[in-house]
């Protein structure tokens, strides 16, 4: 007995199948886009956080200048 596939079938399985296609590249557009707005998030973040480390460093020279400044002048 063979088995016989129409040209009808194997268009229709094609149509299936770039249907799915279609959803699966529109679902990984909608994650690189969310992915894209985390990083843009998430350099807002770094970007806010970056000068706290760096007044605390200011700080910390200055009040060891203040120490050392009547040591050195003595």
């Amino acid at each position: 007995m063979a088995v016989r596939i129409t040209g009808r079938e194997i268009y229709d399985a094609v149509v299936r199948l770039t249907g799915r296609v279609d959803v699966l590249i529109e679902q990984q557009q909608a994650i690189a886009q969310d992915v894209k707005d985390h990083e843009q998030r998430l350099r807002a973040v770094e970007a806010r956080m970056w000068p706290l480390p760096a007044a605390s460093l200011l700080v910390a020279l200055a009040a060891l200048a203040v120490g050392i400044i009547p040591k050195i002048t003595n």
